[in-house]
């Protein structure tokens, strides 16, 4: 039986390599829950047979049905009528399918109904899903909302509405985004009228109208709004929920180019009821950042299962299709592509679990720190010091994976339809719909140039620098030690670098160069993770030594470019768009 989990052994090697069991110890503690729920583990071994098992059962639900239904979903779309979204019947079918394998509150506490697993095998299933089909992705991977609502929330919050969204009930949505407010959200405009005197006790109310909402008929919503009243900037913004009801009317789907399983929607609030979360005048500065930042490890997942699927396709098509009495993958220019492909692939799947993995060691103790300070528990030193160091690496990391993944995500469909040719471009093959598909993943959550307005501020602070040092300082089996000499020498060049862009003081260079600062960063990060594997992979040895080889080029070729000073360019770019 096809399997989405089985047959792509990457999936599991990343996993084993973060190492599980640290992991299980963590988010379980001493294992008490096994007292308290029938399906908790008593042990490490028992954690972490139930994380792959996860897995597995993800895998044969997305290889199977999930994947049989995507091509016709994608063709008719879904109906709105009568201010409401009606799904497609087989997308009812998926959502029907994934709560009866309970594979909707992964990374959830089990007081609330969820699993209780780590980011890395929330987003593994992700990936998986978006093999299968990247819009049903958008209706069963938005956790992100109730580990929101489970960090912010009030306890009856929390009580009220992460059990609907573990088991499957009821669906979500996160409402940022107006007509006029993009990436610009702190100019978001939809108002929330506070409660009022003698009324309904901490009940505001929603006016306005939001668009490009990603499932915007969700039965729960998280909804960004200005709640002072005269503000213009991000800190006039609160978070709030409601649920949906006769006030929230869908005024349309939009029509757009890909990811049509999933409903995209313009929404009218007419004086909605709805609950703050949190403190007021910080929905933007903290809520939605952490909102955004879960969101985005998302799309990164989503990114490597369509990159995946492209990949493969276009495999399978070049080993069959034979020009010139030979099948096409024995040509250079073909073997490359898929060569380049596939190591890409696994070098956004090493970003994307470390990363994961970095946001779990933040925000459990984070979450934990809160919970005990509202018990008057004093937090010890220590804690502190790793929560705000994972929170800092955790802020650059995540723009970093999502820029990488969903850049990479549309060379691999761009190449796969390239490799497949005329074929490719026709609606016989699914390749269309993974080039249609990836082309929204570097757009929303944050496009590609807020990604590396994200993360740009970090590096150069200096966040990565104690992940680079020691990198240097490490050592490698005597294989490696002319690769490794070669990869070390990036971090000096990228220091360097770093260095001039501070010292000349000047907003509009750094962000010119800024780019090209990110991706040394990158480069060097992901030659340390394909170095780490390299000593017991051998394949990923091969790997490392092909991104090693093109990445100092690369490095090489920013470098210059920076610390040359190119800042005449800036007035020649804007002189050439006039």
């Amino acid at each position: 039986m096809a399997n989405f989990y089985t047959d792509n052994p990457d999936i599991e090697y990343n996993l084993k390599r973060l190492n599980l069991k640290e992991l299980a110890d963590f988010l379980e503690g001493d294992y008490s829950d096994s007292k308290k729920f029938d399906y908790a583990p008593e042990n490490a071994d028992d954690t972490i047979e139930n994380y792959l098992s996860i897995c597995k059962l993800a895998g044969e639900l997305c290889a199977g049905p999930i994947a049989e239904r995507a091509s016709q979903i994608d063709e008719e779309g879904h109906e709105c009528r009568d201010g409401d979204v009606i799904f497609h019947p087989l997308v009812k079918a998926n959502l029907r399918d994934f709560r009866r394998a309970q594979l909707l509150g992964v990374s959830l506490p089990r007081r609330y109904g969820g699993l209780n697993m780590p980011q890395a095998i929330k987003n593994a299933v992700i990936e998986m899903v978006s093999r299968a089909d990247a819009s049903l992705m958008n209706l069963v991977g938005l956790q992100d909302i109730a580990e929101t609502i489970n960090e912010f929330g009030s306890e009856e919050q929390k009580e009220t509405y992460i059990p609907k969204l573990a088991s499957g009930e009821a669906t979500g949505a996160m409402v940022l985004t107006e007509a006029d407010s993009g990436s610009d959200l702190q100019s978001v405009r939809l108002q929330a009228i506070p409660p009022s005197e003698g009324g309904d006790d901490g009940v505001w109310h929603l006016h306005g109208v939001k668009r490009f909402i990603t499932n915007g008929c969700g039965d729960i919503l998280l909804v960004l709004a200005r709640s002072e009243e005269g503000t213009t900037d991000a800190r006039g913004l609160s978070l709030f929920i409601c649920s949906k009801d006769e006030t929230i009317y869908i005024r349309r789907i939009e029509n757009k180019l890909g990811i049509h399983g999933s409903p995209t929607c313009e929404i009218v609030f007419d004086h909605t009821p709805a609950y703050l979360v949190g403190r007021r005048k910080r929905g933007l500065i903290k809520y939605v950042m952490s909102l955004m930042n879960g969101a985005r490890l998302g799309i990164s997942a989503q990114s490597l299962g369509i990159a995946e699927a492209a990949y493969r396709t276009a495999r399978k098509y070049a080993e069959s299709r034979v020009q010139f009495d030979r099948p096409i993958i024995d040509f250079p220019p073909v073997y490359e592509m898929l060569t380049n492909m596939k190591m890409n692939i696994e070098a956004g799947r090493l970003l994307l679990y470390e990363t994961a993995k970095v946001v779990d060691l933040f925000k459990i103790p984070a979450v934990q720190m809160e919970e005990a300070k509202k018990r008057d528990e004093a937090a010890n030193s220590e804690s502190k010091k790793n929560v705000r160091y994972y929170e800092r690496l955790t802020s650059v990391l995540t723009p970093m994976t999502k820029y990488f993944t969903s850049e990479m995500c549309n060379r691999a469909a761009y190449n796969g339809m390239q490799v497949m040719g005329g074929s490719g471009y026709m609606k016989d093959y699914d390749m269309e719909r993974y080039y249609r598909d990836a082309r929204i993943t570097n757009i929303y959550e944050g496009t590609s140039q807020l990604q590396i307005v994200g993360a740009i501020g970090g590096l150069l602070a200096g966040t990565m620098n104690k992940v680079f040092d020691d990198f240097v300082a490490g050592s490698y089996p005597d294989k490696f030690n002319k690769l490794s000499k070669k990869a070390k020498a990036f971090v000096p060049q990228y220091y360097k670098a770093v260095e001039f862009v501070k010292q000349k003081k000047d907003s509009d260079y750094t962000n010119f160069v800024a780019r090209r600062l990110v991706d040394m960063a990158i480069d060097i990060y992901v030659s340390f993770l394909f170095l780490e594997c390299a000593r017991d992979n051998t394949r990923k040895a091969s790997l490392a030594e092909i991104w090693i080889q093109d990445a100092k080029l690369r490095v090489e070729s920013s470098y210059r470019f920076i610390v040359d000073d190119r800042s005449h360019l800036i007035n020649l770019h804007k002189d050439i768009i006039g």
